[in-house]
């Protein structure tokens, strides 16, 4: 527990001392954040916050509700439209270091539990850009404080609060039923079952449906095609091997490798010693999700978010342990533990953060180790152009009704962002939720087309001719500018745009 005979200004500087950690955490972020291009799923969530919706096939509506206002406020800035994502990891931080006071735990200790859960690979790079995982990670880390809060003052109101966590979750990404299932279990499994009998707990668990009901009601009405994307998407990931390291590489990817010793004495607070009994409900709600995650071979990054439960029981276990101490082995032991954070910290952001020259060796090897993060960002304006200029070679006839055909969502955000400036006309595709937004009224006559495979075209197009090459200035090869480089003009379908469509459906 907290010690409540500390004086006031003591633990009104501890609460500043945490938010100006997470504050530099964004800063950060909103610092490094214009040094590249749009990543591609940002143009995937550009694209959608022009056409708002209660739902989308690849996530729920929050992300794109979000970026239609920082559309608003700062128009396409690089920097304002990943704002948001910053503030989230900052918030990240901030709600890691207050779990641990809900512990007991001193400065030091929320402290250490705010840093190491701000450097957690994960959490680090969903800071460098706008996706539903920058707010996902938040609503994680509120639910688990609002546990944590409820568990040290025993007043189950703040059931209510942990439900609004888990439902602003739904409507954000479906992970977080993982996480709600940990909740549950670890009521059954800890003496806090008593709470299922409070009407507190089901005032939380109706507001979560409350709030999800908007991406319920959507998917019933479009045939549940969240799950068909689902379930595309991890047939891709087991076939690609994206899931068979899961549990090695929580040791060195997930979490920062200096900050292993301090989960693992999480697990150890939390589930063996009588100071953590209490809290040992936190404890189940990662085990919970870990198994579940692990069962359905999902991917390393879905645990992510859990980590702060532990990251703060550790930190407070190794800070009721240096009391035991002289003077002087204290200092010793906080002076390693900072020490080992900066360097770590350091590490990460030169491998996460987008500083580094591009296709520099070190933008290679981070790009490597961001599994293609950084490549993904650039090329996309040039692209544009060479469509655009293409489109400009075309005869009047062939601009009358002319689309712009696209392969991925990078593609098709590229061509909605960029192209207005060009004049070009919203791009069109069969991936996602482009799929459900149609080819246009009229029909094109002639498409453009960009991110596709050439036998895939000369199959189901006519009069289909390479005219052009996808190139940046850089020379970086990404899925776009490279596997699929070729710019192709083509007549309509071979067997009309309405046949065309029925079947051209397709997830990524």
């Amino acid at each position: 527990m907290q010690d409540s005979s500390r004086p006031a200004h003591h633990r009104l500087s501890d609460t500043a001392a945490i938010w100006i950690t997470g504050l530099a955490f964004t800063l950060v972020h909103i610092a490094t954040s214009g040094r590249y291009g749009f990543h591609r799923d940002e143009l995937l969530t550009y694209t959608n916050a022009r056409h708002l919706d209660w739902c989308y096939v690849v996530y729920a509506p929050l992300t794109a509700w979000l970026a239609r206002i920082e559309l608003a406020l700062f128009g396409t800035s690089l920097i304002g439209f990943r704002s948001l994502a910053a503030i989230s990891v900052g918030l990240f931080a901030v709600f890691s270091g207050l779990i641990a006071r809900e512990y007991g735990g001193q400065r030091q200790a929320v402290l250490v539990a705010a840093v190491a859960a701000g450097i957690e690979g994960p959490i680090f790079f969903a800071g460098t850009f706008l996706s539903y995982m920058s707010f996902d990670l938040l609503w994680w880390v509120a639910a688990a404080w609002c546990v944590a809060r409820l568990l040290r003052t025993e007043d189950p109101r703040w059931f209510t609060a942990a439900g609004a966590a888990v439902g602003l979750g739904m409507l954000t990404k479906y992970t977080i039923l993982f996480f709600a299932a940990g909740i549950f279990v670890a009521l059954i499994l800890t003496p806090n079952r008593r709470y299922l009998r409070s009407p507190w707990f089901w005032c939380g668990v109706a507001l979560a449906l409350v709030l999800a009901t908007p991406v319920l009601v959507w998917q019933f009405q479009h045939h549940f095609v969240g799950l068909a994307w689902m379930e595309s998407i991890h047939a891709r990931d087991v076939s690609w091997g994206r899931t068979d390291w899961f549990l090695p590489d929580q040791l060195w990817k997930v979490t920062s490798p200096v900050t292993i010793p301090l989960w693992f004495a999480g697990l150890w607070y939390l589930f063996a010693t009588p100071a953590g009994k209490q809290f040992r409900m936190l404890g189940w709600m990662f085990v919970v999700p870990l198994v579940l995650f692990l069962m359905a071979r999902g991917r390393d990054y879905y645990l992510a978010p859990a980590y702060p439960m532990l990251f703060a029981a550790g930190a407070v276990w190794g800070e009721s342990k240096l009391s035991g101490l002289s003077p002087v082995g204290q200092r010793a032991v906080r002076r390693s533990v900072w020490i080992s954070l900066a360097i770590a910290t350091i590490v990460i952001a030169a491998l996460i953060v987008p500083i580094a020259p591009i296709n520099s060796a070190w933008w290679r090897f981070a790009n490597a180790a961001n599994g293609g993060g950084f490549d993904m960002q650039i090329g996309w304006p040039e692209a544009t152009a060479i469509v655009a200029g293409v489109r400009d070679s075309l005869s009047a006839a062939d601009r009358e009704h002319l689309g712009v055909l696209a392969g991925d969502e990078g593609s098709a955000g590229a061509i909605n962002l960029y192209g207005r400036a060009y004049g070009l006309p919203e791009a069109i595709s069969g991936m996602n939720s482009n799929w459900l937004r149609g080819y246009g009224n009229p029909p094109p006559r002639t498409v453009i087309a960009i991110g596709m495979d050439e036998g895939f075209l000369l199959r189901n197009f006519t009069a289909c001719r390479r005219v052009a090459q996808l190139t940046n200035p850089y020379g970086v090869v990404n899925e776009t500018i490279g596997k699929y480089s070729g710019v192709y003009v083509c007549g309509p379908p071979v067997k009309g745009w309405p046949d065309f469509w029925k079947s051209y459906q397709y997830y990524g």
